[in-house]
């Protein structure tokens, strides 16, 4: 059944009781659903857009400074190798240095989560705003990007060969 026959239905049943009554903004449940969630929607998709955003700038970020912090220690690193580290050890050496900071930040960021709790409350829907959960979740995620965006250049900092680090200088 069509939606402009059911309004038509809708009309005539109404007209047969009272003539007189206009029937007007007949619309489906769906609709009035859709209408009265828009803009907890719209700030939901903007909130999940933002933080997206945010992941993907601190995946970057973290990402280049170890990258930085590698390509300067490159001579020490093949002067580690060249005494005998193995690649695991310098991929250690590597990782370690960057989820040190990287915790770090995730620390100060719980702290500043924590203490914005009572303006966020007013945009969450169905979480409470210290919701240990939901603050692991996220710790979660995080150290996930973290640990990928250390990973890619402690892989690359393995490949430094130990005789091109030492002639550098």
């Amino acid at each position: 059944m069509s939606a402009s026959s059911v309004v038509a239905s809708i009309r005539k049943a109404v007209h047969s009781i009272d003539k007189n009554l206009p029937v007007t903004d007949v619309e489906s449940f769906r609709d009035v659903i859709g209408a009265s969630v828009a803009q907890e929607r719209f700030r939901t998709l903007l909130m999940t857009s933002f933080s997206a955003l945010a992941l993907l700038l601190a995946g970057v970020g973290i990402f280049g400074v170890i990258s930085y912090w590698a390509s300067q220690r490159a001579h020490e690193i093949g002067i580690r190798m060249a005494l005998g580290a193995e690649q695991g050890d310098v991929l250690r050496l590597v990782v370690s240095h960057g989820m040190f900071l990287s915790l770090a930040g995730a620390a100060f960021g719980l702290v500043g989560a924590r203490a914005l709790t009572r303006f966020m409350s007013s945009l969450l829907y169905g979480v409470q705003p210290s919701d240990p959960l939901t603050f692991f979740a996220v710790f979660g995620i995080l150290f996930s990007v973290a640990l990928l965006a250390t990973y890619i250049p402690a892989r690359r900092a393995t490949k430094v060969d130990p005789m091109v680090a030492l002639r550098h200088e």
